[in-house]
């Protein structure tokens, strides 16, 4: 951007009783710019969410008394590690009573299997009828569909059992813990979450256009995950997280209300510094080529009008309505109408100046 200095010389008369006094001459120093094209980085900014890449509610499959709380809240825990454990006396119970069961079902079907086996050598013999084959064969295959039905009994039980230990299926955070030992727990009741925060990810929505733009910028393709670039994750406080992200994840239909698109993006989480529910920002910096690119001071709102002064041939300074467009960076705006390549334009100072102020280079 090419800058110059302008000097406005702007005259007083003072006139007194005495009579007229000489004019005096004040200079006031602005700067300038001559439009031209240039690339420029807009940090595209997102209202997001973090959240673990396996979060997982924890509750139990079993209705009892809780017993015994074994972890605490953010606490960091390992895949199987255990969390809660359920009053297991019933169901322990329940499973010596299935495994007795199919211990008498397991002889029945012995019995039987011996009767068949006898009638089967007799029956060859001629020594019983077909019925009696029939019958014990019938007994047999009762005594073996009993047997089955009590390993599945059985089975059950066990796994009853097992489920009054509650145990981590991922590794990560937990979060809170709203139940205490001795609270009467079934399968509706929140125990807590477990965080599997290795990895963190940031859902936010991004609009349809900014996806075409993406599109067109990357020779057709259709705005892949892989033509974004690197993002960044900024705390409500503004601090900026040490370790880019990626977008990972871009859902493929278009809220029809919002026109937006959701979108994730995943981020490396090895300190265990970031936590499920945290707010933040994502901020996408994507580079928009050949467009017209002035300081935000040069830019005065006028209402619903943005407006920048242009220096004549005859030195003097006049308004243009200018169209901006919707991003831009910290310091600079795009703007998409209202200016062509050579136009000068008044940087700083710009809020100063006034129609058809005379400007002297």
């Amino acid at each position: 951007m090419k800058t110059k200095q302008l000097f406005i010389y702007a005259a007083a008369v003072l006139l007194t009783a005495c009579g007229g006094k000489a004019p005096q001459i004040t200079p006031t120093s602005y700067k300038t710019l001559t439009i031209s094209k240039s690339d420029i980085t807009v940090p595209l900014k997102y209202s997001a969410t973090l959240k673990g890449t396996s979060d997982v509610t924890i509750k139990p499959q079993i209705s009892g008394q809780l017993m015994e709380v074994c972890i605490t809240e953010g606490q960091q825990v390992k895949k199987g590690q255990v969390l809660f454990r359920i009053d297991s006396r019933d169901a322990q119970l329940e499973l010596e009573s299935a495994e007795a069961n199919l211990l008498a079902a397991q002889a029945s079907e012995s019995t039987a299997k011996l009767e068949f086996e006898s009638n089967t050598n007799l029956f060859s013999k001629g020594i019983v009828s077909r019925y009696v084959l029939e019958s014990s064969e019938n007994s047999y295959k009762q005594a073996q569909a009993a047997v089955a039905q009590y390993k599945a009994i059985a089975n059950r039980a066990r796994v009853n059992l097992g489920y009054c230990t509650i145990t981590a299926p991922v590794a990560g955070v937990i979060g809170s813990i709203p139940v205490f030992a001795g609270d009467q727990v079934n399968a509706s009741t929140y125990l807590t979450m477990v965080s599997g925060n290795a990895q963190m990810y940031a859902e936010f929505s991004v609009s349809e256009s900014v996806l075409e733009e993406r599109a067109q910028e990357s020779a057709g393709s259709q705005g892949n995950m892989s033509d974004f670039p690197d993002v960044t994750f900024l705390f409500k406080n503004g601090t900026e997280y040490t370790r880019k992200g990626r977008i990972t994840s871009i859902t493929g239909t278009v809220d029809r209300t919002t026109g937006a698109l959701t979108c994730k993006a995943t981020f490396p989480n090895p300190d265990g510094v970031l936590y499920s529910g945290i707010q933040g920002t994502v901020v996408i910096p994507i580079d928009v080529k050949d467009v017209m690119v002035v300081p935000q001071n040069a830019v005065v709102r006028l209402q619903n009008k943005n407006l920048v002064y242009k220096v004549g041939a005859d030195s003097c300074a006049y308004s243009a309505i200018v169209t901006i467009a919707g991003f831009g960076s910290e310091r600079d705006l795009v703007v998409t109408s209202g200016l062509e390549v050579g136009d000068v334009i008044v940087t700083e100072g710009a809020n100063n100046v006034y129609e058809g102020q005379r400007v002297l280079f």
